[in-house]
């Protein structure tokens, strides 16, 4: 009898000659039977209709706005969140502030495979929340915690910090690797949902961002988080990747103090805080992050190159869009662009994937090139095509309510589906189809540019 498959068999030297017995799940008190057929198979899946009665999860909300918001109103029951980021973002520290928080009407357990109990006491006292009942522990063997998520005063949420520090005792592998992380991950998320608990796991990341172990890890979970942000500033944003609960690429924004992460009930006023009028290179991006509208600050530089190859450094954005947008403002636009050094920086560490913002990075690299400023009060979005067309982009009318909010009363965007004219009470809208008519407005504004385009 062999425990798993065999080419060769020790008894005779056959090769080949070994074939596999599927045995039922042995009763009570018997012994395991041999199955003859697969038939016998099928009755051991229940199969129910499609229609019938639902039970609504119940929603576990923290009352802290950001993370309620990122992972669609509050956690579920029986559910599984992944959490990864940069080390020293601040992972632990939210963690720990969530679950303080929960902890006034749900009992919670703060589990840490990489911190002794005093190193998290000093964490919370620093944090403030040394008199919530947060039980805490510090354990790595799985088992052991799956004893606690089975017992009869489990908690109700549990968080795993982190899950690279899990393992089992039945794989000969060390912690960390990928086959400890699949088996503890599936572990845990398979009592968690049996058990109705609310289970939050941390994730370490790779040099390239992406959170280390095997990649089946993010589809076992629920919901997918990542925690962003620069060293050099105090905003983090966590984002929602996935989310089987509520809607994907939703972001949270906080502020790192020496309190811990405060919230940010209003990200447009905190990212334009600091931005300055009358420079050249610097336009206003009207975005949408997942379902809230968000104005940032895009700065560009344009310089004389005296290298062979004119560097391009961009932060914040996709590298392969700039260099995208530089072709096409230089054929179709006329602007040569091809001698010059370009940078390009999203101001507050914020990350922009849209592609509504290439009109404001055309008109941040545009007033670079001229020297001159755009109008502070001008906001832009709109997407840009490989033929020079400026395409619309969806929420148009969210985007301008935010813009007016904020005190903005000019914006530059591509025409609109709907045929729709006009803006809001009190500011003027520009519409255009091609870059075309970026260049004849932002001349308008800022004077003729007659060191960009190519004569």
């Amino acid at each position: 009898m062999y425990s798993r498959w065999a080419g060769h068999c020790d008894g005779c030297g056959e090769w080949n000659s070994i074939t596999e017995e599927v045995t039922s799940a042995p009763p009570i008190g018997g012994k395991a039977s041999k199955t003859s057929s697969r038939s016998g198979k099928a009755d051991r899946v229940a199969f129910v209709p499609l229609s019938g009665e639902r039970v609504r999860s119940k929603r576990l909300v923290s009352g802290n706005a950001e993370f309620d918001r990122v992972v669609g109103g509050g956690l579920v029951e029986g559910s599984a969140t992944l959490i990864g980021g940069d080390p020293g973002i601040g992972k632990s520290t939210l963690l720990l502030q969530i679950t303080a928080a929960l902890s006034t009407n749900l009992r919670c357990a703060y589990i840490s495979g990489e911190e002794a109990i005093d190193q998290v006491r000093m964490r919370a006292d620093r944090l403030g929340c040394t008199e919530a009942a947060v039980q805490l522990a510090a354990a790595t063997d799985v088992r052991d915690i799956c004893a606690v998520m089975e017992s009869k005063d489990a908690p109700e949420v549990i968080v795993i910090d982190s899950i690279q520090t899990m393992y089992l005792d039945l794989l000969d592998s060390a912690p960390g690797t990928v086959g400890q992380v699949r088996a503890s991950a599936q572990e845990l998320i398979r009592l968690a949902k049996r058990c109705g608990i609310a289970l939050l796991i941390v994730g370490h990341v790779t040099k390239d961002g992406a959170i280390a172990g095997p990649r089946v890890l993010e589809h076992m979970v629920d919901t997918v988080l990542y925690f962003e942000g620069e060293r050099g500033h105090p905003f983090r944003i966590l984002r929602g990747v996935k989310n089987r609960f509520g809607a994907t690429d939703e972001i949270g924004v906080f502020d790192m103090t020496d309190r811990g992460l405060q919230e940010v009930p209003n990200p447009s006023a905190l990212f334009l805080a600091d931005r300055q009028d009358g420079v050249a290179g610097a336009a206003v991006f009207a975005g949408i992050e997942g379902t809230r509208p968000m104005l940032v600050e895009i700065q560009a530089l344009v310089a004389p190159s005296a290298l062979g190859t004119p560097r391009r450094a961009v932060v914040g954005w996709d590298t392969n869009r700039l260099s995208m947008l530089l072709a096409v403002l230089e054929s179709r636009a006329g602007y040569r662009i091809g001698g010059h050094d370009v940078y390009l920086n999203v101001a507050g560490g914020l990350r922009i994937s849209e592609p509504a913002a290439d009109l404001a990075v055309a008109a941040a690299l545009v007033s670079s090139l001229s020297g001159e400023p755009v109008p502070a009060e001008t906001i832009v979005f709109g997407e840009v095509g490989l033929s020079g067309e400026v395409r619309s982009v969806s929420q148009t009318e969210t985007r301008l309510k935010e813009a007016a909010k904020l005190g903005f009363t000019r914006a530059l965007i591509p025409k609109r589906r709907s045929g729709k004219t006009g803006g809001l009470s009190g500011m003027s809208v520009t519409e255009f189809s091609d870059l075309s008519g970026l260049q004849s407005l932002v001349g308008s504004y800022t004077g003729p540019l007659s060191q960009g385009p190519d004569a």
